[in-house]
């Protein structure tokens, strides 16, 4: 709007796109001072960059959920989730995008000073509790990734530990059943040995009796060796049943523990993915708070905060200026426009506050109109039934017989 005193300046796309994102009017800022445009310019500038982060930590923190577990030095980008993450992101940024614009369009001008007065401040609470809530939302995934490397490793070292306490575990509660097995065919194995030292013994007892290695006795195939040599065929021969009868046992206790070690090494063969299912959102949160210290990551979260709540503390403390001063007038002349009255301050209530009268003019028209034409109808109505018995008394009085019937 050109005045010969001042020149409102032109607003250009990106300008009048942020009034929009602070949920401003744009008719009445293109009428207002530069000052006012560039404060709500400012303010959408705010709400934007809140959603753009929100879409950044949203995304990331749906890509380190659902992403590929494993190792956490495997830097390779998951491309299926790295879409589906990036859907979501943008539509978690909106979402936030519209949180805030809301916050920030809903938050009143204030007393229109500077100071922020206690009952200002307890009637923004609402607003300020949802304004903690997003900021802390969106400050998390970003710490994560601000300390991503550090992360990393510190959790690279974690899934080492606990792959390693796994594999004790899973070993541990495999040991006994081994145990018993090994118990069994050590019984086996024994027995087997003693048979064969005896076999061993005998064979050489029978072979110095050959060649004359035993004092006292006569070299050669005589008697004794007769006798050495049928005994190496029986204790041969008790190997043999031995071994036929033990045969279904060693397989049967072969197979199970052949069996049990398939088992377990399917079980260790676990240890990577039960580690990299430590590569989630939370642990890395824990890890992040672990890494960067208390204070580092209060005063991230801090920042966040601060970006958040500083749009609703900022309208709280801006003095009134032209564009207060015309929106409230636009506001009047709608009203007025529309028949609607407000005496502020017109009466007190049970509680003794002070209340509003709100007269709604042309609503009040139509209800007056409407018993007007009741009352008109009524009227009408009355006046009819009226004639109508005025007119049935006559013909009574003209043809009474034709009203009286006998009994």
């Amino acid at each position: 709007m050109n005045r010969d005193y001042y020149h409102s300046p032109k607003p250009g796309k990106v300008m009048q796109w942020l009034w929009k994102a602070a949920g401003s009017d744009a008719y009445i800022l293109k009428r207002s001072t530069y000052n006012d445009q560039v404060k709500y310019a400012c303010l959408g500038g705010i709400v934007v960059a809140t959603g753009f982060m929100a879409a950044l930590a949203g995304g990331y923190a749906v890509y380190t959920i659902f992403e590929p577990k494993g190792s956490a030095l495997d830097d390779a980008t998951h491309i299926p989730t790295a879409l589906m993450a990036c859907i979501f992101g943008v539509i978690w940024g909106l979402i936030i995008f519209n949180i805030d614009r809301f916050i920030v369009a809903a938050t009143g001008k204030g007393d229109g000073t500077e100071a922020i007065t206690w009952k200002e401040f307890t009637g923004s609470i609402p607003r300020i509790i949802m304004g903690l809530v997003i900021a802390i939302t969106i400050s998390k995934p970003m710490e994560i990734r601000m300390f991503k490397s550090e992360i990393d490793a510190e959790l690279h070292q974690t899934q080492l530990e606990k792959q390693k306490e796994y594999e004790e575990a899973t070993t541990a509660n495999y040991d006994g059943r081994f145990l018993e097995i090994e118990k069994g065919l050590k019984k086996i194995e024994i027995k087997r040995v003693d048979l064969i030292e005896r076999i061993k013994k005998a064979e050489q007892d029978y072979s110095d009796q050959l060649n004359g290695k035993v004092p006292g006795t006569t070299p050669g195939n005589g008697p004794l060796s007769k006798a050495l040599k049928s005994q190496i065929d029986k204790l041969e021969l008790e190997l043999d049943d031995f071994d036929e009868t033990n045969k279904s046992e060693l397989t049967r206790l072969n197979s199970e523990k052949l069996k049990l070690q398939t088992e377990l090494d399917s079980e260790l063969a676990k240890n990577k993915e039960v580690a990299g299912g430590l590569d989630g959102l939370l642990e890395r949160i824990h890890l992040a708070h672990e890494v960067a210290g208390f204070w580092i990551t209060f005063f991230i979260t801090l920042l966040f905060i601060v970006i958040e709540l500083t749009p609703i503390f900022f309208k709280m403390m801006l003095i009134k200026s032209p564009y207060d001063y015309m929106s409230d007038n636009v506001n009047e002349l709608l009203k007025a426009d529309q028949g609607i009255q407000i005496k502020y301050d017109y009466y007190k209530d049970k509680k003794g506050q002070e209340r509003n009268l709100i007269i709604n003019h042309q609503a009040k028209k139509k209800v007056d109109e409407k018993m007007m034409l009741i009352k008109a109808q009524t009227e009408l109505s009355d006046y009819i039934i009226e004639k109508w018995k005025e007119k049935e008394k006559q013909n009574i009085d003209q043809n009474v017989e034709d009203y009286i019937s006998e009994a």
